[in-house]
C-alpha cells in the first residue's frame, strides 16, 4: 500500500506524528471492510496527504469512502467516534455501559443512590456477576483530546473508599472491583495512581486487554449512534427514549415507527443494524 508516509498528521491532543498507513489499514479491515477496499482507501488517502491534516480529517475521508460502498463497515469504523455521540450529558454513555456489561453476563443498574460512611453518593453503574461486585464511575468527554487526569482518579478513589462497606444492592454485597471508565483516554499520572491504589481503569484502548473496544467487539454490542442511516436528531430522539443499542432495533423493529420514517427508510436502517449486529470473525477483529 504505497502512500505518503513522510506526511505529518496531528492527533486529537495536538501531537504531531508521521502518517502510518498500516494503522489506517488495520482499522479499516477490523471494521469488516474487504482487504482490497481497505487497501484502496488507505492508498488514496496516503497519496492525498499534504501534511498537517488532523486524525479527524483522515477519519472523515475514510468514513466517507466506506459509507459509499460498505455501510455496515462504515458504521463499525465509526464506533470510536460514535461513543462521543452518546452525549452531551453522559447519561446515554452510562446506559450503554450498562448494556455492555449485561451482554457480558452481569446484572446491572445505573444511577443508584447509595449512602457511604460519610456522604451519600450517586453511583453511575454497578455490575454484579457471581462474587464480582463492580462499582463504576463513568467519565464522558465530548472531545477526543480531553483526558481523565489525576484529579479525577483521586476524586473517584476517595468516593469508593467512602463506599467500601456500603451494600450495592439488596443482597448486601460490597464493592470488590472499583472502576473508572472513560470514552477517551487517561493521563499517565492517572494510570500510575490507579495502579498504586487498586482502582481499575478502562478507556477505548486501555488496558491492552478488556478495554472498551475489545469489550464491545467481543459482545457484539454497538451503540445506536454508529448507524449511518439515521440523522443525529433521530438518534438523539431514540437515545432519549432509552434505545441505545443497534440490537434494540433488531429486537423491536417497531421502535423506528416513532420517528415517522417511511417503510423504505425503516427497512434500510434495520438492514444496517442487523449487519452491524452480526459478529465479525475473531481474526478480523484483532
Amino acid at each position: 500500500m504505497p502512500s505518503n508516509t513522510h506526511a505529518t498528521i496531528v492527533k486529537a491532543n495536538g501531537i504531531h506524528e508521521p502518517f502510518d498507513p498500516k494503522k489506517l489499514y488495520r482499522s479499516l479491515t477490523r471494521s469488516g471492510a474487504p482487504t482490497d477496499l481497505a487497501d484502496a482507501i488507505t492508498t488514496a488517502i496516503g497519496h492525498s496527504l499534504k501534511g498537517g491534516e488532523t486524525t479527524k480529517e483522515i477519519y472523515a475521508r475514510a468514513f466517507a469512502q466506506l459509507r459509499g460502498t460498505a455501510r455496515p463497515s462504515a458504521a463499525r469504523y465509526s464506533l470510536k467516534r460514535a461513543l462521543f455521540d452518546l452525549g452531551p450529558s453522559g447519561y446515554a454513555f452510562e446506559d450503554f455501559l450498562s448494556e455492555l456489561y449485561k451482554a457480558h453476563g452481569y446484572r446491572t443498574q445505573t444511577r443508584s443512590t447509595i449512602p457511604g460512611t460519610c456522604a451519600t453518593h450517586e453511583l453511575d453503574l454497578w455490575a454484579i456477576k457471581g462474587n464480582e461486585y463492580i462499582a463504576a464511575e463513568a467519565k464522558f468527554h465530548n472531545s477526543a483530546g480531553t483526558k481523565s487526569d489525576l484529579k479525577v482518579a483521586l476524586y473517584v478513589h476517595a468516593r469508593f473508599e467512602d463506599l467500601k462497606t456500603a451494600p450495592l444492592c439488596e443482597d448486601q454485597g460490597t464493592i470488590t472491583h472499583p472502576y473508572l471508565i472513560t470514552n477517551t483516554k487517561f493521563t499517565s499520572e492517572a494510570e500510575s495512581y490507579a495502579a498504586c491504589v487498586g482502582l481499575s481503569l478502562i478507556s477505548w484502548d486501555y488496558p491492552k486487554t478488556s478495554n472498551l473496544r475489545i469489550m464491545i467487539e467481543d459482545a457484539g454490542v454497538h451503540p445506536l449512534s454508529c448507524l449511518t442511516t439515521l440523522s443525529s436528531a433521530q438518534k438523539r430522539s431514540l437515545m432519549a427514549a432509552g434505545v441505545v443499542l443497534c440490537r434494540h432495533l433488531c429486537d423491536n423493529t417497531s421502535t423506528l415507527s416513532s420517528l415517522g420514517l417511511t417503510e423504505e427508510d425503516i427497512a434500510r436502517t434495520l438492514e444496517e443494524a442487523k449487519e452491524i449486529c452480526n459478529p465479525l470473525p475473531h481474526d478480523v477483529r484483532i
